[in-house]
């Protein structure tokens, strides 16, 4: 009790002695505000005396000590992408020279017009894109659709069904990789197709192997966004649908008209995230796609790439530290295009992160 009455003194004493906004007119100088401090201080009790003091220097080092935090946590997030900036336009020559750790003293596109061609980069990107962001475009609506049922529905096995999703979520992709590939290399639409015709569908290398998990709510962490967006919905006021359904619109259209646009922020953000781990992917990529590459596929088997085609499949002998300047620069390539989204979306995705998170728990 006596801790919380100085505590409560000490906090009137400051609030009087730094008012929360003063008027410019009125400001004191620094030196007359600590006069006044030391002056204000000497009616206070031994003990509040030492609370305030010990609050004071807190404010004081708690600033300084979490701005050395940031940084050491920032260099440790951004080295690699440093590194990887520095490499990607040194010459290969230079790899070699201890006295060159982060500057170098040329720069060169070669590295990155050699990546291009190897990588066959422009027709990649475009069939990366074609996967990628139709893929994510598809789970984002169909996850909507499912979260908001979870949401605002009451049907049987409901708990149940939510689950699974978690399950979704907890669940390794290898575990269920097998059987999806069975069920893609031989489908059997409806379970009739072998019976009519005595053979089956191969749906290995093509898009339909991405495309119709994301079209069943059951893509790439499908389970995690279904769940961001029932949270989402459940933090949207009830009485929204009630208005709405009071003017007449079904439950798909309260679904189009009213909640879509209130949770426009998590829609980004789901679809970011989908974007990042479709553009990410290569284990369930090659488990698929044998011809139809994408960007994280080149990326796996660059080494083996340069060799085949800039090395002339070997004849050509490189030091292992020089061939990192074409590995760093073709991962320059590779989070570019997700590097700028991100800048100019970042606002809307850590607003969709935070109201996803926390509402409706």
């Amino acid at each position: 009790m006596a801790e919380n009455t100085i505590k409560a003194t000490a906090s009137d004493f400051l609030k009087k002695v730094k008012p929360e906004k003063p008027p410019k007119e009125v400001k004191r100088s620094r030196k007359e505000e600590r006069e006044r401090f030391k002056k204000r201080l000497s009616t206070l009790t031994p003990a509040e005396q030492k609370y305030l003091k010990r609050k004071r220097a807190f404010e004081t080092l708690w600033p300084i000590c979490r701005g050395l935090l940031v940084f050491g946590l920032c260099f440790v997030i951004i080295y690699p992408l440093i590194y990887m900036i520095t490499a990607a336009f040194r010459p290969r020559a230079e790899m070699n020279d201890p006295t060159i750790i982060w500057i170098s003293r040329t720069h060169t596109l070669q590295n990155i017009k050699d990546v291009i061609r190897v990588m066959d980069f422009w027709h990649t990107l475009g069939n990366t894109l074609f996967i990628n962001i139709g893929c994510s475009i598809v789970q984002v609506i169909t996850c909507a659709i499912t979260g908001y049922g979870f949401a605002r529905f009451n049907f049987k096995g409901k708990n149940i069904l939510f689950g699974v999703v978690i399950l979704m979520i907890l669940m390794p992709a290898q575990i269920i990789l097998i059987p999806q590939y069975m069920f893609f290399r031989y489908f059997n639409p409806l379970g009739i197709w072998h019976a009519i015709t005595g053979d089956y569908i191969n749906l290995i290398d093509n898009a339909l192997t991405m495309y119709m998990p994301a079209l069943m709510a059951n893509g790439l962490r499908a389970g995690l966004f279904i769940f961001l967006f029932r949270q989402s919905f459940r933090g949207l006021p009830k009485e929204l649908e009630d208005a709405a359904y009071l003017d007449g619109c079904s439950p798909l259209g309260t679904f189009i008209k009213v909640m879509i646009p209130n949770a426009g922020s998590t829609f980004l953000t789901v679809f970011l995230l989908s974007v990042v781990w479709y553009w990410n992917d290569y284990y369930i990529s090659t488990s698929f796609f044998t011809n139809n590459s994408t960007i994280a596929l080149q990326l796996k088997n660059l080494n083996a790439s340069l060799t085949r085609v800039l090395f002339n499949n070997g004849t050509v002998k490189v030091n292992a530290r020089e061939l990192i300047v074409w590995m760093e620069s073709g991962c320059l390539l590779s989070i570019t295009p997700i590097l700028v989204m991100y800048i100019f979306l970042q606002k809307y995705f850590t607003e969709g992160i935070a109201r996803s998170g926390l509402t409706g728990m």
